[in-house]
């Protein structure tokens, strides 16, 4: 079987894939003033333009089973063996009911509820997952979701700007890099200035429309978000922060030190790591500032016999509204991790969740007292931590890394360029103390 590639500026050519006629193709170029398809990408090199389609033989179905059964054995799946890797992807315990609910068939096939009264089940359930996310994170309000942890942060980042009329963020270098760099990308098409800031000294001013913040920060450590929010509000700026919903377990909430917009990634609550995503974003704030939060709004009412009902009560996005008015391009709310989100908190209770909090937060000192007293090794940043820390490695983690893998041990992040010969490690519930040892003798090897 031979794969070809049709010519395209032949005027009968009509590809199934595209649905005007060819008749209608001509008009355009005409209207254009060029003669073929082809013409449109002159500015692309010939050998970029056309080039051959190599593809393989076709392919029986139970080969093509085989194929794809041999590439995802090269994998090394997080169950099978100890993980120390977090950096925003977590290893949590997933209770069986989570999977067991979102893979229903009027919820994994649900979509947007767009028509209330045929959407019931899908709005209570956006209603619920809001009335957690304000419970665990000490807000007023909350979204129907974001696409995850980063996007949320950022959307939070512009909202901050519309909220105070100021095109200048400061962001604290301990955020996430990798939130940083979608921070970025949002702003630069917007002439929206970001500059970084240290949380032990931040430079803000009048123009300073926000102070973004991580609570872990990126390394896992808790900082004074009492004076950075006090700091932020002292410039008339917004305090947004990034929060790890898993760490309000047991510490105070965001909102208990007055952060203005909140956000998260919902993956620690019932979402495996899978490869980086899908995941589903968190998005809180005050009442005060609802007309400027995107997304979408669940609100509960009631209908003309005074029965319970849930309707979609703001949707500031640009399919809804005069798109000069909308607040964003979030086109979706991610409803089946919502779903599971709200399930995995419904299921846990909230003694549940501050037992999982418990659990990391002391398995993690644990293995980080361990591993500190190994020779060669030392934890170069000082102060209370959850579950994740840095350790300085005496050579370069890369090297670990490698040797643990041999031994069936995933180790943790290479943030090397931040601190010398630094590891980010992770430890959750689901690290147990034979795990954690067995890093320790691991890593007791290089000195």
């Amino acid at each position: 079987m031979t794969a070809t590639r049709p010519n395209t500026s032949e005027s009968h050519f009509q590809s199934h894939y595209i649905p005007n006629t060819t008749d209608e193709q001509a008009e355009m170029l005409a209207a254009l003033g060029i003669d073929s398809i082809d013409s449109l990408f002159a500015d692309i090199p010939a050998e970029f333009r056309n080039p051959p389609l190599d593809l393989p033989a076709p392919l029986s179905e139970l080969e093509i089973q085989q194929e794809l059964g041999g590439l995802a054995a090269k994998n090394r799946p997080m169950g099978s063996g100890p993980s120390f890797l977090g950096a925003g992807s977590y290893n949590h315990f997933i209770p069986a009911i989570v999977k067991s609910l979102i893979t229903r068939g009027e919820f994994i096939t649900a979509y947007t509820p767009y028509q209330a009264e045929a959407s019931q089940g899908t709005l209570q359930v956006i209603y619920e997952f809001q009335t957690l996310i304000c419970n665990l994170y000490g807000m007023e309000v909350a979204n129907a979701g974001m696409y995850d942890g980063a996007t949320s942060l950022a959307e939070a980042a512009l909202m901050a700007c519309r909220v105070t009329k100021r095109e200048k963020i400061a962001l604290a270098d301990t955020v996430s890099p990798a939130y940083s760099a979608v921070i970025r990308t949002y702003c630069q098409s917007q002439d929206i200035a970001v500059t970084t800031v240290s949380p032990s000294a931040p430079d803000l001013d009048s123009e300073t429309a926000c102070l973004v913040l991580q609570y872990p920060n990126f390394f896992g450590y808790i900082e004074d978000l009492q004076s950075l929010t006090d700091a932020a509000h002292a410039q008339g700026a917004l305090a947004v922060v990034s929060c790890d919903p898993t760490a309000m377990g047991m510490f105070q909430t965001p909102g208990h030190y007055g952060a203005d917009i909140v956000t998260g990634d919902g993956q620690p609550l019932g979402i495996p790591a899978s490869y980086g995503g899908p995941y589903v974003g968190l998005f809180a704030t005050k009442q005060k500032y609802i007309r400027q939060m995107p997304s979408r709004l669940s609100g509960r009412t009631v209908d003309k016999n005074g029965k319970t009902g849930y309707v979609l009560t703001l949707q500031t996005r640009e399919q809804h509204i005069r798109r000069e008015r909308a607040t964003s391009n979030i086109c979706t709310n991610e409803a089946l991790y919502a779903l599971a989100a709200t399930i995995y908190l419904a299921a846990m209770g909230k003694h549940g969740v501050r037992q999982v909090a418990e659990l990391c937060y002391h398995k993690a000192h644990y293995a980080a007292a361990k591993i500190g007293e190994l020779p060669g090794y030392s934890l170069p940043i000082t102060g209370p931590f959850f579950q994740e820390f840095v350790v300085q490695c005496p050579v370069a983690p890369a090297e670990i890394n490698a040797k643990l893998m041999e031994r069936n041990i995933l180790g943790g992040l290479d943030v090397s360029s931040q601190a010398a010969n630094g590891m980010l490690l992770c430890v959750t519930e689901m690290s147990s103390k034979d795990d954690i040892d067995a890093l320790a003798a691991a890593l007791s090897e290089f000195k």
